[in-house]
C-alpha cells in the first residue's frame, strides 16, 4: 500500500511541476513591446509595396513576422471598428486603392488628431502579410 501511495505522490508532483511550467512558459509568456522594438528593416513605403507586388512569395519570406520602419506620405486615416489604421495608398487596383495599411497600437490611437493626410510620416510596425492588394502591418507606432 505504501508503494502505491509513493507512486501516486510522485505522479502528482510531476503533474504539478508540468502544470506550473506550462503556465510560466506558455500561458504567461510575455508579449513583445512593439513600441520599443528595434526595426529589422528600414525602407520607404513605395519600396516595401513594390517588393510585394514584384514577388510576393520572396517578400513574404523576407518581411513577414519582422518589424519594419516605413516612411512615406500618409494617404488616409481610418477608424476600423474602433482601431486606428493609417494608409499609404500607392496604386489603384480592380477593387480600389492598394498600398500599405498599418493598424496602430492603442496608445498611438489616442493621438489620432495629430495625423494629417498628405504629411510625410515615419512609422514602424509588425508585418503580417500581403493580401494581393495591401501590405498589412499591425502594432504600428510613430517614429519621432
Amino acid at each position: 500500500m505504501k508503494k502505491w501511495i509513493g507512486i501516486i505522490g510522485a505522479l502528482a508532483l510531476i503533474g504539478v511541476t508540468v502544470a506550473v511550467m506550462v503556465y510560466v512558459f506558455v500561458i504567461n509568456k510575455p508579449h513583445p513591446d512593439y513600441e520599443k522594438a528595434n526595426p529589422d528593416y528600414f525602407m520607404t513605403a513605395e519600396a516595401l509595396f513594390g517588393s510585394f507586388r514584384e514577388d510576393a512569395q520572396t517578400a513574404s519570406e523576407m518581411y513577414n513576422g519582422k518589424i519594419i520602419q516605413v516612411s512615406g506620405q500618409l494617404s488616409s486615416v481610418e477608424d476600423v471598428n474602433g482601431q486606428l489604421v493609417l494608409c499609404f495608398v500607392l496604386g489603384e487596383g480592380m477593387f480600389g486603392e492598394e498600398g500599405i495599411r498599418i493598424s496602430m497600437i492603442p496608445s498611438e490611437a489616442l493621438q489620432s488628431n495629430s495625423f494629417v493626410e498628405g504629411q510625410d510620416i515615419t512609422l514602424k510596425g509588425y508585418c503580417t502579410g500581403f493580401n494581393d492588394t495591401d501590405v498589412v502591418m499591425s502594432q504600428g507606432s510613430i517614429i519621432n
